[in-house]
C-alpha cells in the first residue's frame, strides 16, 4: 500500500487527526465535532472539525463505518460522500439513523464515518452512434440473478386476485 501527503488543518483543535485504527485498513476515522440525538429515521449534517487539500488527480470518499451500521443503523445518507481535491471547506457528513425503533447518540469526539483517500481518473467522454457490443449489454438491475422473488398469493394477504 503506498501513501500519499494530504495536508490538513484543524479547525477544531481539540478533535483528533483522522487516523486508521489497524494497519492495513483503507479507511481513516473520522469524528464528529458535537453531541447529538438522531431519532429513528433522523439526518443530520456533523462536522469533523478538518478541512483537506487533496493532491489533483485524488479524492476522498466518505463511508459508513461499518460497525456502526450493523449495530447502531448509522449510516452516511451519500454513502459515499466525494471529497473533490479542490474543496477547501470542513469535511461535512451527512448522517442517517436507519433503526426503526431507537434514538442514536453521538458523543463530541465519537467515530462517525471512515475518509478513504483514492487515486482516480478523469474521463474524457467521447460521444459516439453506437457502443460496442458486451456480454451483458444492457441488462441492468437483477440482470445477473442470484436473488429470488416470491410471489405472494390472494388468499395470503387476504387480498383477492383476478387470474
Amino acid at each position: 500500500m503506498s501513501n500519499v501527503k494530504v495536508l490538513l488543518t484543524r479547525l477544531d483543535p481539540d478533535v483528533p487527526l483522522p487516523s486508521y485504527a489497524k494497519p492495513g485498513d483503507a479507511g481513516a476515522d473520522l469524528v464528529t465535532t458535537s453531541d447529538l440525538v438522531l431519532e429513528p429515521g433522523e439526518r443530520a449534517v456533523v462536522g469533523t472539525g478538518i478541512a483537506l487539500a487533496l493532491p489533483e488527480g485524488y479524492a476522498g470518499f466518505v463511508h459508513p463505518r461499518s460497525g456502526l451500521a450493523a449495530k447502531a443503523g448509522l449510516s452516511v445518507v451519500n454513502a459515499p460522500g466525494t471529497v473533490d481535491s479542490g474543496y477547501r471547506g470542513e469535511i461535512k457528513v451527512c448522517l442517517i439513523n436507519h433503526d426503526r425503533d431507537n434514538a442514536l447518540s453521538l458523543r463530541r469526539g465519537d467515530r462517525i464515518a471512515q475518509l478513504v483517500v483514492q487515486q482516480v481518473e478523469r474521463a474524457v467522454f467521447q460521444e459516439v452512434d453506437e457502443l460496442p457490443a458486451s456480454q451483458r449489454g444492457a441488462g441492468g438491475y437483477g440482470s445477473t440473478g442470484g436473488h429470488e422473488v416470491l410471489a405472494v398469493s390472494g388468499a395470503e394477504t387476504g387480498h383477492r386476485t383476478e387470474g
